[in-house]
């Protein structure tokens, strides 16, 4: 049984990644209901926050049937940081989940999220000032290092472990690779390998297939995996890696009705929550990847991002559920 802190997650749990713009109630939704252990918001602005920003405090939406459901904040500087992880776990999330690894420009060039690796002094002190004002298990997700050349994060964990996490996540990439090239799982296996370490380490990077979740388990040891941009338009996914880790389950397969009827629980919380217009607008970057790879599917395609009705983008996505074709 893997805990983070008191925190029971199964066996071998599978992570929903934080991602912007992605990882919203809706998105997170269904990703739930086809088999996330636990989940993470979007990664939000500690500044965002304390400044009581529209955006950053609207990110702090969970909801009961998420759980367990980690925040997870970014920023660089300690009092900050402490501060918004104050307000975040005034909504009473599972977890505190601090981003030391976005790679992203907008963030890495402002001292935050992988701009830390390159000083674990004050990643440390950042920690260890957020596990000691909240009453919630706190946690990380960073990166290998900044580049090739400072690859720290066998280090960075024993120092974070140290302060008082939980348990890590690693993406098996620097931030100077971005998300290119193949992600290198071997420096998670050895913070798992580590005698020094005692929290669950999981891995991230990389994972896209039932396949690649049961060698990448086995080959590297960790205590279980994080997926991203695999669950986008994929959110079963996560049921199907579990059915391939239990050998003695019958494949797993997925019809094309499966595929739009996800899709369109998907919709229908958007729309819930984000009220008619702004839902169906924010669901249209969704519908490529849902049915990626059908067949014939430009024109129904077209329809969808274009379709201004919620009642006409169900009788399209009802529609698409009836075309004789079988979903990969």
């Amino acid at each position: 049984m893997i805990r983070i802190k008191n925190l029971s997650l199964g066996d071998f749990p599978l992570l929903l990644a934080p991602m912007e713009d992605v990882s919203d109630p809706p998105f997170r939704m269904v990703c739930k209901e086809q088999g996330a252990d636990l989940m993470f918001t979007e990664f939000i602005s500690s500044e965002g926050l304390i400044r009581d920003a529209r955006k950053s405090k609207a990110k702090l939406d969970i909801f009961e049937y998420e759980r367990p459901i980690g925040i997870q904040i970014f920023g660089s500087e300690v009092e900050t940081m402490k501060q918004a992880a104050e307000i975040a776990a005034s909504v009473k999330p599972d977890l505190i989940d601090i981003n030391f690894g976005c790679p992203v420009k907008k963030v890495a060039c402002r001292g935050a999220g992988a701009a830390l690796l390159q000083d674990i002094p004050k990643m440390t002190a950042i920690t260890r000032a957020i596990v000691r004002s909240v009453d919630v298990p706190v946690t990380v997700k960073t990166r290998l290092g900044w580049d090739d050349q400072t690859k720290n994060v066998i280090e960075a964990a024993e120092r974070l472990q140290d302060a008082g996490i939980g348990a890590i996540t690693v993406h098996g990439r620097t931030r100077a690779q971005m998300y290119k090239g193949q992600a290198d799982w071997s420096l998670i296996a050895g913070i798992k390998n580590n005698p020094r370490m005692h929290i669950p380490v999981f891995g991230n990077g990389d994972i896209d297939s039932p396949e690649k979740a049961l060698e990448y388990k086995n080959r590297f040891g960790v205590d279980g995996i994080m997926i991203g941009r695999a669950a986008i338009g994929n959110p079963w996914i996560f049921k199907k890696i579990k059915n391939h880790l239990q050998s003695t389950s019958p494949a797993f397969e997925l019809t094309l009705q499966d595929k739009a009827a996800v899709c369109q629980r998907h919709l229908e919380f958007s729309v819930r929550w984000k009220g008619e217009i702004l839902g169906i607008l924010e669901m249209r970057k969704h519908y490529s990847n849902y049915f990626k790879g059908i067949p014939f599917f430009k024109d129904y395609r077209i329809r969808l991002v274009t379709e201004d009705s919620y009642m006409e983008l169900v009788s399209l996505l009802n529609k698409i559920a009836l075309m004789e074709v079988v979903a990969d």
